[in-house]
C-alpha cells in the first residue's frame, strides 16, 4: 500500500481554463510538449494514455544533455474531467499498489486555474534535484506550454 505520509503539494495559478489544463494532463500530442523537466524531453512516440480508471500511461523522458532515458508511468485509479486526476506515478512496470500517487486538482480562480499537485509515497523537497525539483521544473515547462498554446 502507499505511504500516505511522505510527499508534498505544489499548488500554481496558470494562466489557462481548467479544460486547457486538463487537455495538456490528458492529451498525448499536449503530454509530449512538457510532460518533463527542464533539460528533458518526452518524445511524442513515447507518450501512451488511457485516460479512465484503470486505464495505463506511460512516457519517456530523455535527457538533452546524455541522451539518458527515463521510462514512466502508472495507473488512472481516479478521472473527473476538468476537475480531478488520481494516478500512480513511477515504474510502469511496477506494482501500482505500492506506487507514488498523484492528486492533481483544477479550480478556476480569477487569473485563471489553481492547480494542486500532491505526491504521496514518495519524498520530496526543495532543492531535492528529483522529485519536487523534478515536478516543480516540469510545472514551469507546463505554464511556457500553456502560455504558447
Amino acid at each position: 500500500m502507499t505511504d500516505t505520509t511522505t510527499g508534498f503539494t505544489l499548488v500554481r495559478t496558470l494562466p489557462a481554463t481548467p479544460e486547457q489544463i486538463w487537455s495538456a494532463w490528458t492529451n498525448p500530442d499536449e503530454a509530449a510538449q512538457w510532460f518533463h523537466p527542464e533539460g528533458l524531453s518526452t518524445p511524442r512516440d513515447s507518450v501512451s494514455m488511457d485516460v479512465r480508471v484503470g486505464g495505463r500511461y506511460t512516457y519517456t523522458m530523455v535527457n538533452e544533455a546524455d541522451g539518458a532515458e527515463y521510462v514512466t508511468g502508472g495507473v488512472y485509479r481516479e478521472v473527473v474531467p476538468v476537475e480531478r486526476l488520481v494516478f500512480t506515478w513511477g515504474d510502469p512496470e511496477g506494482d501500482p499498489k505500492d506506487a507514488p500517487v498523484i492528486t492533481l486538482t483544477l479550480t478556476p480562480v480569477r487569473d485563471g486555474t489553481q492547480l494542486t499537485l500532491d505526491l504521496r509515497g514518495a519524498p520530496g523537497a526543495k532543492g531535492d534535484h528529483y522529485n519536487y525539483d523534478g515536478w516543480d521544473s516540469a510545472l514551469d515547462v507546463l505554464e511556457g506550454h500553456l502560455r504558447a498554446s
